[in-house]
């Protein structure tokens, strides 16, 4: 059978199919849209490194500014992973991944330019930020394309390692950025440093340095991921699943999960700076989403073998609420404690994660395979706005109550709600649509 053929005629719920040739090719496919998609979330991610920074290098933003600029990219790849829900069925997975992460050269490199004259205005690193909202957007058609490519008893793995290990892009540009921008990673054809107070930094280096590594996956995704010509859905079949009431479920629960996960992630380091002037936010944010992407595996992997992903996910919003309580418990005057807050704040990442890889469980077993991939890619489109509310909500709540604590309670009723979600349709014991 030629390539053409198998990739035509692909049925990887057929076990003789996917145990001689779907699952080498499939996996195939997935190793290569990790790196991809873990780029993206670098890119996405740029800011909530280098906001940290900006002000020691001569800009004159305030707090609000700096909080905008950071939850920028969220507020663009949210709105961007809406339209990418529904591409690879109309370009395909191969041709989408391609262009998907060699746009990602254009926020990269003008970031760089931009951070190496303070002149450079509020309005032009918005606008830079919004290009990296490009970032964002690869999440959903990511997601749609694995999709394809796995059976229904392999999609909470396959998608939790995609996703997870993808996510792993936002612990690893706030992990390297504060060590590539210490010294001149590209000598001269890098630019000059900007002295601080500390010494001599190359803030460009963050954007600078994904440029290879861009350039390299997307030559990989170009040779070595497939087409699935069964994947090929019309537009309009795909949005049938506006008519579906599960769909706006799983979108509310993917919220609470990534929604959380990605708002968090974004806000952390300055959140950090604001409520711990003292304590440097670069040594520790990347734990936050590092934990919550590594975890997002275990989530999907306990689900397919527990055969329930709403029972993981209703005890996971549990330890979820407990966490934010957490949280403010160690914010108050009287508890007052970096170690307690940030001990709290990786239970949170962790819970985030498991719900993550929980809810694709829950989403592959809803749906059809039709519907299953708009269904991702639309549901995490509307939880990727997690990125812009959540650093929002948190400097609201400082201007305007000189504390976080507001913006945390209104992220516990919203939990609440989530869990009621999960019980009353999908966890109790009759529950009509248990997955």
């Amino acid at each position: 059978m030629s390539k053409k053929d198998y990739l035509k005629n692909w049925d990887p719920e057929n076990v003789e199919f996917w145990d001689k040739k779907g699952r080498s090719v499939a996996n195939r496919n997935l190793w290569i849209s990790i790196p991809a998609l873990l780029l993206a979330f670098a890119v996405w991610f740029i800011w909530s490194a280098v906001t940290v920074r900006l002000d020691s290098v001569g800009f004159r933003f305030t707090t609000t500014q700096l909080f905008t600029i950071a939850a920028m990219p969220g507020l663009i790849g949210a709105t961007l992973r809406i339209v990418y829900s529904f591409t690879v069925p109309i370009f395909g997975g191969r041709n989408w991944t391609v262009f998907s992460t060699g746009v990602l050269l254009i926020p990269a490199i003008w970031m760089g330019v931009a951070v190496q004259n303070p002149a450079t205005s509020y309005t032009t690193m918005l606008f830079i930020g919004a290009l990296c909202g490009l970032g964002g957007g690869a999440f959903s058609s990511s997601m749609a394309n694995i999709s394809f490519f796995y059976p229904k008893h392999e999609q909470g793995t396959a998608l939790g390692l995609n996703a997870g290990l993808g996510n792993l892009g936002v612990s690893v540009v706030q992990f390297t950025v504060p060590i590539v921008v210490v010294f001149a990673v590209f000598g001269g054809f890098g630019g000059a440093g900007q002295m601080t107070a500390s010494g001599k930094i190359w803030l460009q280096n963050a954007g600078f340095i994904w440029v290879v590594p861009i350039v390299l996956v997307t030559i990989a995704a170009w040779v070595g991921m497939d087409n699935l010509p069964t994947a090929q859905t019309p537009l309009h079949e795909q949005v049938v699943i506006f008519a579906r009431k599960h769909m706006y479920l799983m979108t509310i629960l993917y919220i609470m999960s990534f929604g959380s996960f990605i708002g968090y992630a974004a806000a952390f380091p300055l959140l950090i700076k604001t409520e711990f002037p003292m304590v440097n936010p670069l040594h520790y944010a990347f734990l936050g989403p590092m934990i919550g992407a590594l975890v997002r595996p275990v989530g999907g992997w306990v689900s397919d073998k527990i055969d329930s992903g709403a029972l993981v996910t209703f005890w996971d919003i549990v330890l979820m609420i407990l966490a934010v309580f957490g949280v403010i418990y160690f914010l108050s005057d009287a508890h007052r404690s970096f170690w307690g807050f940030f001990t709290m704040f990786m239970i949170l990442f962790a819970t985030t994660g498991v719900a993550n890889g929980s809810i694709f469980r829950m989403i592959g077993v809803c749906f059809p395979p039709k519907e299953k991939a708009p269904v991702l890619g639309f549901s995490s489109a509307i939880a990727a706005y997690g990125a812009f509310v959540l650093p929002k909500s948190f400097g609201t709540s400082i201007r305007l109550t000189g504390s976080p604590d507001t913006a945390l309670y209104s992220f516990i009723v919203f939990y609440a709600v989530c869990l009621c979600i999960t019980w009353i349709w999908y966890s109790r014991k009759n529950a009509k649509t248990k997955c």
